[in-house]
């Protein structure tokens, strides 16, 4: 049992290794293009939204908050991927109805260098967090932290990671994507199957936590609702895959990306959920599910965990590139630099797995709190077609989501205690209703006195 999960994870690192040819053009490299220029279909595309978004850290994230807060702690983290719907409405208007080809020329358009500026940060902070979180489950997985094993896995998992994406970027990305994602509905249907036909749990266990509205599960379901407006947006592997493909297939893809990472997210949050229904005092999740399940369905479970690893942190890498080479501009946008520019993110990444925050949902909920500034550019620029918008407002709205994002990680790693001793959800969903409030007030004063000078 011992070399199970390496001889899995060295079979996954090798099939990518293969679907993954050295790509000659940028065209395949930045967007996805196959040799003969075409662009991907529609289930390549679904997929891949798919298992990009089931990272290694959501799928742990989902199962923690369910052994803690039960089902509706997995609700919350499933309510997330809502935001493929309000992100396929954000594509089609940016693409489809008024012609950007991204959002950097959206923002660019309506708020000058600021809007490019202000989120361009917030999206490399994005990648870097993704690079580091799902480098982090693979450590996890692989032994204690500190240890010869948790640091020889990550090293060798991010080294094959980078290897295969820098040979073709998003197009190596989209490939193994469609491959990673079979491999992993193979896996989880496997797992859920075993656990249905346990004698150790039943459906009633399910329901151990009731529903109060002022838990922590059903407070980040609130949480979870205020972000998913803005939170697509600010995840450049969304968007990116926005861009790809006609529209009618790219609406599609959207619709039931969403559904099936629902079902997903649930499916393995419920083993969380069962696994606190029945823990002992003081027992950890993982020696719960141990003594609940046995090591099959534990190694299953860690196999799922290592494919969704790799196939969003190849993911990552290849919207990194084409943020600093094609979006931002920064360099020459060429494969050398595309390939540089993966190098360093996962460099980073690495170096923040060593020495940085081990907390997984932090590194989400901090990411979400700062993409808020972005739902009044929604509700008021995209989709309310305003462009009388200042950008006084635009950068009030960043600054007020930075600092929120800021207040929530200092209360919840226990740096400062500014708003009392309430669970730390509680005070995310204050900050949130304050950054969103707050941030379309100010939209909403910028453009009225905008109209009012117009009419003088």
């Amino acid at each position: 049992m011992d070399y199970v999960l390496p001889g899995l994870a060295g079979f996954v690192a090798i099939f990518s290794l293969l679907l993954s040819p050295k790509v000659q053009t940028e065209g395949a490299f930045f967007k996805g293009l196959s040799a003969t220029g075409e662009q991907p279909g529609f289930l390549t595309l679904t997929f891949s939204q798919v298992t990009t978004w089931i990272f290694a850290r959501s799928l742990l994230n989902a199962a923690i908050l369910g052994f803690y807060y039960g089902i509706w702690g997995t609700l919350a983290y499933a309510f997330y991927y809502f935001s493929f719907i309000t992100g396929g409405r954000i594509v089609d208007h940016l693409r489809f109805e008024n012609g950007y080809g991204s959002v950097q020329e959206f923002l660019r358009a309506r708020f000058g260098s600021w809007g490019t500026g202000c989120y361009n940060f917030v999206v490399g902070v994005r990648l870097i967090s993704e690079v580091f979180a799902n480098l982090l489950v693979i450590g996890i997985l692989f032994g204690a932290a500190g240890t010869q094993t948790y640091t020889l896995s990550i090293l060798a998992f991010a080294g094959v990671t980078l290897f295969y994406s820098m040979l073709g970027g998003l197009q190596a990305s989209l490939r193994t994507d469609l491959f990673q994602m079979i491999l992993f509905l193979c896996t989880l249907g496997m797992l859920a199957l075993l656990v249905a036909n346990s004698q150790s749990v039943g459906l009633d266990d399910l329901w151990f936590k009731p529903f109060e509205i002022s838990q922590p599960g059903p407070v980040l379901m609130l949480v979870a609702l205020l972000q998913i407006w803005s939170y697509p947006m600010h995840d450049p592997v969304m968007m990116d895959r926005g861009f790809l493909a006609d529209r009618e297939t790219t609406r599609r893809s959207f619709f039931h990306a969403c559904w099936i990472s629902f079902i997903c997210i649930m499916i393995f949050g419920c083993l969380g959920v069962l696994a606190g229904a029945k823990a002992q005092v003081g027992e950890v999740m993982n020696d719960a599910l141990l003594r609940l399940f046995g090591e099959i369905p534990i190694l299953i479970f860690s196999g799922c965990l290592i494919i969704s690893a790799m196939s969003t942190l190849d993911s990552t890498l290849s919207s990194s590139a084409k943020l600093i080479a094609s979006d931002m501009g920064v360099l020459r946008m060429n494969l050398r630099n595309g390939r540089m520019v993966m190098a360093g993110f996962m460099l980073i990444g690495l170096l923040l797995v060593f020495w940085g925050n081990k907390d997984l949902f932090s590194a989400v909920a901090v990411s979400g709190t700062a993409s808020m500034y972005l739902a009044p550019v929604i509700f008021f620029s995209l989709w309310g077609r305003r462009d009388d918008i200042p950008v006084w407002s635009y950068l009030f709205s960043f600054i007020l989501a930075i600092s929120g994002a800021v207040l929530y990680f200092t209360e919840s790693s226990g740096h400062s205690a500014l708003l009392g001793d309430i669970h730390k959800y509680t005070k995310l969903l204050y900050i949130c209703i304050a950054v969103l409030g707050f941030g379309c007030l100010s939209f909403w004063l910028g453009g009225s006195m905008n109209r009012v000078l117009q009419r003088k």
